[in-house]
């Protein structure tokens, strides 16, 4: 699929749900329902959520909680026939940034351990597997793959993130 227009990363609003569920549905075998989306953007003071439009269209989004002092990456998706399109990269620097923003000293997520596409991708941000959740997706009992990254305020990790948003940025 060739690009019609720049992709853009904006903040999750009410209005973006119907499109979300469609990015939800074509991404996950159990997908969130549109309800939760709604408390997540109206009731969740702790959750944040951005999507990335290309034009018009939702193309992918993802949010994260904020607890104490850590990020967790809750949700995370493209929609297929637009990834390799680096649009998963812009979102997860966008997290970065909005995780630093929010005073996070480290960002966590879950990944289903047959997902070695985005797995790669985590571990290009500097995320490092640290356990396994068993049985957690309960659509066919998959394992997770619970990942970190070092402390955010870290050289190395700040080095990281400004090399690869520069390399994005380069068309990279």
């Amino acid at each position: 699929m060739v690009a019609l227009f720049p992709i853009t990363i904006d903040e999750m609003k009410i209005d973006d749900i119907d499109a979300v569920q469609e990015v939800e549905r074509a991404s996950f075998p159990v997908p969130w329902p549109a309800n939760a989306f709604r408390h997540e953007l109206t009731q969740n003071k702790n959750a944040h959520y951005i999507v990335a439009r290309e034009g018009d269209r939702i193309v992918g989004y993802a949010g994260l909680w904020l607890s104490l002092d850590e990020a967790h990456i809750t949700t995370f998706a493209v929609l297929p026939e637009c990834r390799r399109r680096k649009i998963g990269e812009r979102m997860l620097i966008a997290l970065f940034e909005r995780a630093e923003k929010l005073g996070a000293e480290w960002l966590t997520l879950e990944v289903r351990a047959s997902n070695i596409p985005a797995q790669r991708l985590y571990e290009k941000y500097g995320f490092r597997p640290a356990g396994i959740r068993r049985r957690y997706y309960s659509d066919n009992n998959e394992d997770a793959i619970i990942m970190w990254t070092d402390r955010l305020r870290d050289r190395a990790v700040r080095e990281r993130l400004s090399k690869l948003r520069a390399s994005l940025e380069a068309g990279g």
